[in-house]
């Protein structure tokens, strides 16, 4: 049968098809870069979004290339120094043929492997914009570790940049030796059943320069991970959860770490002369020995020096580095300077006058703990069930009184009947600030609320009391246009309309049609943002609304 031309309308329909693919393509992926735009720009924080942007589109170019010049080279390198000759067996004569087949496609292949890793690589490297920055930005701290005299910011900016930049260099080496090792495989520099030797000397050189790559990075990894000690957490029975050091550390793995860091940068010596010795013996014996002393040295030992000489006595063992977290701990809270004294509780004030003042004073303690007061607003403030309080409330001072507040937001888990319509048009804001005083409580312990009720009433003047702009707010919502927005239930059902200007307008088709999205959709509600429609237009309006106060 002979298969003839498409004909040109169909290849034309064809042509056409692909055009439409490769734009809706382009769209859906400019569609969550657009609506992120436009939330960061509407709560004015679009230098926010450039920032982050162009640090992620710089780490992968610049990380993208490394890779890929890394891959291509060794690649390249490896077909370079193939042998001019192969020897004649049934396994080269099988991989003549696909030497043959690849021949005329040697460079595209070459590019779409270097492409291919470039992209993964690039997109790695870019979900690391925030410790690049921190480590661009980081300043010092002016506090010391006690182990290794260094500024505190090294271990939060400078070691997980280190760290970063280490894995990369791992997955280089190993990407680079597989990649050179598949190529002098391919090209006779390597031999599985071959007679004769089993690798030429160029492609020995090559791939024991790469192994040597790669063993000198792990001591790299060795000496990072001295530094690494000072940071670690693990559970001590003494004090339960703990970061830094402990005894072991100090006198076990830090001495270990040590030793490995020298018997790998002596492997990784022998793996370079192979350069000039064309012999794997010695490098393999290096390498099986940093093996060995990494399970000996860097696992047993730690775990004998636990065993018997931590657990036997291990409180004065570890008081030494307990007492050192307890200095940090009250550098860090700027309490170092305060000194401890013993109280018996008996006054030695015998003016009757004062000790009445000093209970006044003490009466200003606070009586309500915001970390768990919520449930208490919940259940006495809530009002209705699409309403919510944060599980931490806030803490403040109104009128040099010590207060406990927080918002009334919306819950849309919470709605009575649950639809798109419902989700996204009619329940839209939370409703109120509710206050209470932090130093009283009512005959039943209950909190004394000083504004409450819906609409709230009390101590607080006159204020915009709808919120759409909240902490819990975990998707969008579509106000200022025609369909009425719910806005409280007391005496009867309230309704509104987002008389606003702020959020995402969606006005434009365009702009409809990017948050229409399901993708775009799903990264805009992990921002809150919501959408306004004002008259017959549509915009796109973040979900959290504003606690803006009016004029007194």
């Amino acid at each position: 049968m002979r298969v003839g031309r498409p004909s040109r309308r169909a290849r034309t329909l064809l042509m056409t098809l692909g055009v439409l693919a490769v734009l809706a393509m382009a769209f859906v992926m400019f569609a969550g870069f657009w609506t992120d735009w436009l939330w960061y720009r509407s709560v004015h924080y679009s230098s926010v979004f450039t920032t982050t942007l162009w640090t992620k589109i710089g780490l992968f170019a610049v990380f993208g290339l490394l890779m890929g010049l890394a891959v291509g080279l060794n690649i390249w390198l490896a077909y370079r120094l193939r042998p001019p000759l192969s020897a004649m067996s049934l396994e080269q004569q099988s991989l003549d043929r696909y030497r043959m087949g690849l021949a005329p496609f040697k460079k595209w292949v070459l590019l779409a492997v270097t492409a291919l890793v470039a992209l993964i690589a690039g997109a790695s490297a870019s979900g690391q914009w925030r410790t690049w920055l921190m480590w661009v930005n980081g300043v010092k701290f002016g506090q010391k570790d006690p182990q290794f005299g260094l500024d505190v910011s090294f271990y939060a900016f400078d070691l997980p940049w280190y760290r970063f930049l280490l894995a990369f260099g791992f997955a280089a080496a190993v990407l680079s030796l597989i990649a050179a090792a598949l190529t002098h495989y391919l090209y006779g520099g390597l031999r599985i059943t071959s007679p004769g030797a089993r690798a030429t000397a160029a492609a020995t050189g090559h791939l024991s320069v790469l192994l040597g790559v790669f063993v000198s990075l792990k001591a790299v990894a060795y000496w990072l991970d001295r530094y690494g000690l000072a940071v670690k957490s693990s559970d001590f029975k003494a004090t339960g959860n703990w970061t830094g050091l402990r005894y072991v550390d100090a006198n076990a793995y830090l001495p270990a770490k040590t030793i490995l860091f020298c018997i790998a940068a002596i492997c990784a010596v022998l793996f370079f002369a192979t350069l000039w010795r064309r012999t794997w013996q010695l490098p393999v014996i290096g390498f099986g020995l940093m093996v060995l002393s990494a399970v000996l040295i860097g696992g047993l030992y730690p775990a004998i020096v636990q065993k018997f000489q931590v657990q036997p006595n291990e409180q004065a063992k570890e008081a030494p580095y307990i007492q050192k977290n307890i200095d940090a701990t009250r550098k860090a809270y700027a309490i170092d300077g305060t000194k401890p004294e013993n109280y018996s509780g008996k006054s030695t004030v015998k003016d009757k006058a004062r000790l009445r003042a000093d209970a006044d004073t003490a009466a200003g303690y606070r009586l309500l703990d915001p970390n768990i007061v919520s449930p208490t607003f919940q259940q006495l403030e809530q009002k209705r069930k699409y309403y919510q309080f944060p599980t931490t409330l806030d803490v403040d001072r109104y009128q040099g009184k010590d207060t406990v507040i927080g918002l009334r937001e919306l819950n849309i888990r919470g709605i009575p009947k649950r639809n798109w319509i419902n989700d996204h048009f009619t329940y839209t804001h939370g409703y109120g600030a509710i206050m209470a005083a932090g130093t009283q409580t009512d005959a039943n312990g209950s909190p004394v609320f000083t504004e409450s009720g819906l609409p709230t009433t009390g101590q607080l003047p006159t204020y915009e009391q709808r919120i759409y702009y909240g902490e819990k707010t975990d998707q969008y919502s579509i106000v200022g246009g025609p369909q009425r927005e719910l806005d409280y239930e007391e005496n009867g059902e309230k309704t509104t309309s987002y008389k606003e200007k702020s959020g995402v307008s969606l006005s434009s088709t365009f702009n409809r049609a990017a948050y229409a999205w399901p993708s775009a959709s799903r990264r805009s509600s992990t921002r809150g943002p919501s959408a306004t429609a004002r008259g017959s237009s549509t915009t796109a309006r973040p979900r959290t609304a504003s606690r803006r106060s009016r004029p007194g």
